[in-house]
């Protein structure tokens, strides 16, 4: 059967690697970390991301698992509503709503979907050549190298494969903002999901399950910058405004509040392939937060990946079976062959096609929302508190419009096979 090695065991490596094997791939996906303790506190997954997780079969255990957003908006930090919607409408208008769980829950769901025969975990990727994954692993050389039909590049952020297939690219660029997360006890009260701008200022909170309650905050800082107590920091920045946000913050342990710098794409790569070697995830397209997309993303790019490698994706490279049957091992049925170079390319220039365009205008979206974000002028703020209140007033659902582009998202409908071994556009 075909062979794919995946690169990085996060949210959107686990998915392609699930996706892969339940099309009749032999997968090994590659973690560098000795076992999976996911960053981050909560992870929000979208209708459209819900969809996807439909396709390879997990979707209903993550809404078990999880706890629907319900009403949702934007507030001031006196408490007064910007512009709000409920869960149901959001389910009429994109048959799913957004649901909140746990990132170690989402994890573990992954895992076992995929099996542990196919996770490596302690795994070094030293190298990836033109056919083959090269792995600290092994005392001879040739223990530590995997040969793949296809290699996925999932390894995050500053991802040493992209940077190795696209050394002209620029990489992230910082944003200009800071963000904390953390996870508290629930209250003595269930909170709403909320958001609320300040001057420069975001702080949002999400019931997660009946214990526990998932809050992430942002503020605009220089790069690099470190606080010797992230607990007080956040005191003093949000301190003032209403409810429960500073009872959230006092609740926190100041050792489990995690704190990074938020990187993004200024310019898109020019394709998310290389070769039998295609990208995924925040390797491919790091945006900021501010959609809470990042994860969905991931999951919509594995998704149409393994269905891409799999010929099941229209690509004007390959427009006929021939070309696939030629490339197969003599004698073999495409379940049991290697897939030749030219014949995986052409499907990974499919992969680029159905994604790079989506996943770039979702990019620019929510750096446009962080940089909205951003203002700190009180004249421009009040605009914008304004601009917001008075459009909502208009048009009751501006927040489900404004969304429709990104959650009414499907998995495209794969292409019709002739006879032959290859599935053809």
């Amino acid at each position: 059967m075909p062979r794919a090695v995946v690169i990085g065991g996060g949210i959107g490596g686990l998915t392609a690697g699930i996706a892969l094997r339940r099309k009749g791939w032999e997968v090994t996906v590659l973690e560098r970390a000795p076992r999976l303790e996911p960053v981050g506190a909560g992870v929000a997954v979208a209708a459209n991301a819900l969809k996807a997780l439909d396709a390879i079969g997990v979707g209903d255990r993550v809404r078990k698992l999880s706890r629907l957003q319900g009403q949702v908006g934007l507030r001031s930090p006196d408490g007064r509503w910007l512009t709000r919607t409920t869960e149901d409408k959001a389910r009429e208008k994109f048959g799913d709503s957004v649901v909140i769980l746990h990132r170690a829950t989402l994890v573990d769901v992954l895992v076992d979907a995929l099996g542990a025969d196919a996770l490596r975990l302690g795994t070094t990727v030293t190298s990836v050549e033109r056919d083959s994954v090269r792995t600290a692993d092994g005392v001879r050389a040739a223990d530590g190298v995997l040969e793949a039909d296809l290699i996925v590049a999932a390894d995050g952020i500053h991802s040493a494969t992209r940077a190795a297939l696209f050394p002209a690219h620029p990489g992230p660029v910082y944003a200009g903002v800071t963000a904390w997360r953390g996870l508290v006890p629930a209250l003595d009260r269930e909170i709403r999901s909320t958001e609320t701008w300040g001057m420069g200022l975001v702080f949002g909170a999400h019931q997660m399950d009946d214990e526990l309650i998932y809050y992430y905050a942002t503020d605009l800082s220089p790069a690099g910058a470190t606080h010797g107590d992230e607990r007080e920091e956040l005191l003093r920045r949000f301190g003032g405004w209403h409810d429960p946000i500073p009872d959230l913050i006092r609740a926190s342990e100041n050792d489990r509040i995690l704190r990074n710098d938020l990187y993004y794409f200024d310019r898109p790569l020019e394709a998310m392939h290389r070769g039998r070697v295609a990208l995924l995830g925040d390797a491919a397209h790091p945006m900021t937060p501010n959609l809470g997309q990042g994860a969905c993303q991931a999951i919509e790019d594995a998704i149409v990946l393994a269905m891409a490698a799999s010929g099941e994706l229209a690509s004007e490279e390959l427009t006929s079976g021939e070309l696939a049957t030629d490339e197969l091992t003599s004698g073999e049925s495409e379940a049991s062959a290697s897939i030749g170079g030219d014949v995986m390319e052409a499907r990974l220039a499919a992969y680029t096609a159905a994604r790079l365009e989506r996943t770039a205008m979702i990019t620019r979206q929510a750096m446009n929302i962080c940089r909205a974000t951003k203002l700190r002028n009180p004249l421009a703020v009040g605009l914008r508190d304004a601009g917001m209140k008075a459009a909502s007033r208009l048009t009751p659902d501006l927040m489900l419009r404004s969304m429709e582009q990104v959650l009414g998202w499907r998995p495209p409908a794969p292409v019709s096979s002739g006879p032959g071994p290859a599935a053809r556009g």
